[in-house]
Order: C-alpha cells, then sequence, then structure tokens
C-alpha cells in the first residue's frame, strides 16, 4: 500500500496557507523530525521492559485473537434506521500484561506533521489490532510518553495515563511532569480528550469542550465519525470507532453518545481520542470500518497490540 505523507487538506486551504505566510506551512504542513528512529531511541532509553511473549500459537479467526499476550473480540454494532442509523466497531480487548498495549509513530519518527496510514503504521509494526491514537503531531503541547519513553513535557490539557500495573488513569497534565509520571509507572499516556466516562458516569458538559482551536481542528461537536478508548478493569480495555457521515449507514454521534456507547459496554473510565476522518479500526491485516473521507486520513500515531 502506498504511504501518504504530510496533512491531507483541500486545495484552496493549502494555498491560502502558503500565501498567507510561511509561519503557517511551517506549523501546519512542513514535517519536523524530533526524533528519527523511533525504534533505537526506546531501545536506548526505556526505563521499563516489555514483556516478551511466544505468539507462534495465536489462533486468529475473522472476529477473534487469542494469544498468550491478549484475546481480542471485534464486533460491528449497528442501531437506529434511515437517517438515524449509527454503525460503530468495538474492540474488546483483555492484556496479559499492560505493556502488550504499545504505540507507534507514522515512519518510525517523532515530531510534527510526520503522517502515515493507521494501516501503513499497524503492518510496519505487525500490528493484529491498531486505533489512530491522539494525533500528538498535529500540536507541539502535551505529555507524550510513549511505550516508557518521554517524548515531549510540554502539559497543556486533561491526558490518559496508561501504567504498567494495568491501571488506567484521567490527569490534569499541567499538574505534574513526564518524569513524574514514568517514576509512576506510567507505559503510555494520550493527550486529546476529553475524557467522556469517569466512576462509570457519563462526564457532565463534554458537549462544549474544544480541544484545540487550530486551523482544520476547531470543534468536536455535533454528530461526528470518532474513536475512543474505554476501561473496564486492569488491562481489561475497549476500543470504540463510529463511523459517520454517511446517511443511511452511520451519521456518527456526539460525545455524549459515544459516553453512552462506553457505559453501555461497562467501561468506568473512558477517554475521547482524535476523531472525524481519522477514526480507523485495523484487525487482522485490513481496516474493518469505513473512514468518512472515502479512505483512510493519514494520522501521526496509533495505539496497537503485535501480532
Amino acid at each position: 500500500m502506498a504511504k501518504k505523507r504530510g496533512i491531507i487538506i483541500g486545495a484552496a486551504v493549502a494555498a491560502s496557507l502558503v500565501l498567507g505566510g510561511g509561519w503557517a506551512a511551517d506549523r501546519f504542513l512542513i514535517e519536523h523530525v524530533e526524533v528519527s528512529d523511533v525504534t533505537a531511541y526506546e531501545a536506548a532509553n526505556a526505563s521499563v521492559d516489555a514483556t516478551t511473549y511466544d505468539t507462534s500459537e495465536a489462533v486468529v479467526t475473522d472476529t477473534t485473537y487469542e494469544s498468550d499476550s491478549a484475546t481480542i473480540t471485534v464486533s460491528q454494532v449497528t442501531t437506529g434506521s434511515g437517517d438515524e442509523t449509527v454503525t460503530y466497531y468495538v474492540a474488546d480487548v483483555v492484556l496479559a500484561d499492560a505493556t502488550v498495549l504499545k504505540s507507534a509513530f507514522a515512519d518510525d519518527s517523532f515530531g510534527e506533521n510526520i503522517t502515515d496510514l493507521t494501516s501503513s503504521i499497524a503492518a510496519d509494526n505487525d500490528a493484529i489490532l491498531a486505533v489512530n491514537g491522539d494525533y500528538y503531531g498535529f500540536r507541539d503541547t502535551g505529555i507524550v510518553i510513549r511505550n516508557g519513553v518521554v517524548y515531549r513535557d510540554a502539559g497543556a490539557r486533561q491526558g490518559l495515563a496508561f501504567y504498567t500495573d494495568g491501571t488506567v488513569a484521567v490527569y490534569d497534565e499541567t499538574t505534574t511532569s513526564a518524569a513524574e509520571l514514568v517514576a509512576d509507572g506510567v507505559w503510555n499516556t494520550l493527550s486529546f480528550g476529553p475524557a467522556i466516562v469517569e466512576n462509570g458516569t457519563v462526564v457532565d458538559g463534554i458537549e462544549d469542550v474544544e480541544v484545540d482551536t487550530n486551523i482544520g481542528n476547531h470543534s468536536i461537536q455535533g454528530d461526528q465519525p470518532r474513536t475512543a478508548v474505554g476501561v473496564i478493569d486492569e488491562n481489561h480495555l475497549v476500543f470504540v470507532v463510529v463511523d459517520g457521515r454517511d446517511e443511511g449507514y452511520s451519521k456518527g454521534v456526539t460525545m455524549t453518545e459515544l459516553a453512552e456507547i462506553m457505559t453501555s459496554l461497562g467501561a468506568e473510565t473512558a477517554y475521547n481520542l482524535d476523531g472525524g476522518g481519522s477514526s480507523t479500526l485495523y484487525f487482522n491485516g485490513e481496516v474493518v470500518n469505513q473512514p468518512s473521507n472515502g479512505g483512510e486520513r493519514a494520522t501521526s500515531d496509533i495505539l496497537y497490540i503485535a501480532s
């Protein structure tokens, strides 16, 4: 599959960015590589060793995957009818160890505006399951810890932390540091949001949240394609990808409706990830949902489980 580099935007918008000043193109279009070989960087800087499993006896069917490291069940759900139809995909994941859930960056590089398709990043990392991440590369803020290694320490919003003991917690990035989080056992962080479920209850006010005010990412309100991760119990996660912008197949959901899906699946905590055209669920070698752009939109990172 051919790889796509750069953020895909309309020609008129691209022209306005370039003509409007070099700063805009520099900010939104040009790749800025900070770490060019993430694999080597993580090997040199990891403070926690990931558990290694023998997956030679793994069993994959159309909707399930079982190995010593993880059990995954993927299902499709359709509700409503006509213009109110909603179609979403659920990946129920039970991990043998929290470090089985990993992150990967486009082009094995860390920085801004470095993008590739979710399926391509997944294939490059031998993933059996993958979802789009938080599109960290669209911004230069947030705490970015991936696979136990610090990449960015610029707290700005409500984040999500995955710990090596299998617990997951919502936290305020502005009240801590990446070093403190790693010392406390954080394995991965996400910086998008907001948290949509806490203590098994839908969070109030989530319809009014704006994650970013940059060009092309100013609002997350209304019926939209969505990606979210939920926590049912220690080492028991659920990923949901909602399709949208396709009348009769799936209109998308509001943030509150997404939260209600997560609570219906038993999530005690749930967190919103990058959505819209980015929302992608990859399983067993293929994209199983229908991304709203008519095909995948390139993104900067994924969460995945290796086969």
